[in-house]
């Protein structure tokens, strides 16, 4: 991460251990999108030894299912689909090498632990926004799983997307802290 709340992916274990949960980030390099049905393919592959489509080292998945693309734009809208639907496939994933999710609503325990272990991050896109996300997208293409239809894995390149980390390397749970602040504040 630069200065300037930067970061590029796919990105290190180290560049993810320098993050902190709530820092403000814009984004930039290659993201995958990959909802449910994608994440249970994909962890189906590496339960039988098959090759998946993309290398999860370093790599940075988006929890969301672009919609098509109006004429003359790259994506439609893209936002975050709720990050606990990908919970039973994440530790798997993590322990092949991604380093950073990109979703709304809380991770279970058992991501966390995951995160923890494998040094990786959890960042969160507000939801509402997805005409504005998709504005930083530069480059889309299906990479695989194409019958998914908007939620195939698909591989975006983009410029500056503004995300929050909310749950860091060290799992430090924006979510969580922000309950008990608000518990005893209330």
């Amino acid at each position: 991460m630069d200065s300037c709340g930067r970061i590029s992916a796919p990105f290190s274990g180290a560049e993810a251990s320098l993050l902190r949960a709530g820092d403000r980030v814009l984004l930039s390099g290659v993201v995958y999108t990959a909802r449910d049905a994608a994440h249970k393919r994909m962890v189906e592959a590496l339960r039988e030894g098959q090759p998946l489509a993309v290398d999860l080292r370093g790599a940075v998945l988006f929890y969301a299912g672009p919609s098509p693309a109006r004429p003359g734009n790259l994506v439609g809208s893209v936002g975050p689909t709720t990050s606990y639907r990908m919970d039973p496939y994440t530790p798997e994933l993590l322990d092949a090498g991604l380093k950073g999710m990109i979703g709304k609503g809380e991770r279970s325990d058992a991501v966390v632990t995951s995160m923890i272990k494998n040094g990786a991050v959890y960042f969160g896109a507000a939801g509402g926004i997805a005409a504005l996300l998709a504005r930083t997208v530069t480059s889309s293409k299906v990479l695989d799983y194409e019958d998914l239809g908007p939620e195939a894995l698909r591989e975006l390149v983009v410029r500056d997307m503004p995300l929050v980390v909310l749950i860091d390397a060290m799992g430090r749970d924006m979510y969580r802290e922000g309950t008990a602040r608000y518990r005893r504040e209330g």
